[in-house]
């Protein structure tokens, strides 16, 4: 397990469209460790492989829910709409109000290949929706309606 350097705005890396995973082996494994492994450094809610440089659909949650691997998700029904201010850690010093729904149900493969269905509300949701718009090369500076420093 490794801290791994978080790409900032401007790289190419974020602006791109992930490649599905398909093979659940040891390098997988050890990228989801990295990943829970810097975003607890960077004491962030979330952190998806783009950010570190991987162009794979794998993103790593950090919530008051728990710790959540999520391998090739993708949202299947959303309800609801809650505005509220996000940071990103590859936008630093920024911070904007973004809309995202409320619930959003979840399928996503954990890191065997089994598939899962998850329900997710609130703050939850909402960093859902923020890691898996980094797996379409889409920050939350594009979708925000107010943008401001720190």
């Amino acid at each position: 397990m490794a801290i791994r350097n978080v790409v900032q705005m401007g790289d190419d890396v974020l602006r791109q469209k992930c490649f599905p995973v398909e093979a659940f082996d040891e390098s997988l494994w050890k990228l989801l460790d990295d990943l829970k492994d810097t975003v607890k450094k960077e004491e962030g809610a979330g952190l998806a492989a783009p950010q570190v440089g991987v162009l794979r659909r794998a993103v790593v949650v950090d919530v008051e829910e728990g710790f959540f691997e999520f391998i090739n998700p993708r949202i299947v029904s959303q309800k609801g709409e809650q505005c509220g201010w996000e940071g990103c850690l590859s936008v630093r010093g920024k911070h904007g109000v973004v809309s995202r729904p409320m619930k959003v149900k979840l399928v996503y493969q954990d890191r065997e290949g089994k598939e899962n269905t998850l329900v997710a509300k609130g703050f939850f949701a909402r960093a859902i929706c923020h890691e898996l718009d980094h797996l379409d090369g889409v920050l939350y500076i594009d979708k925000a309606q107010v943008i401001e420093k720190d």
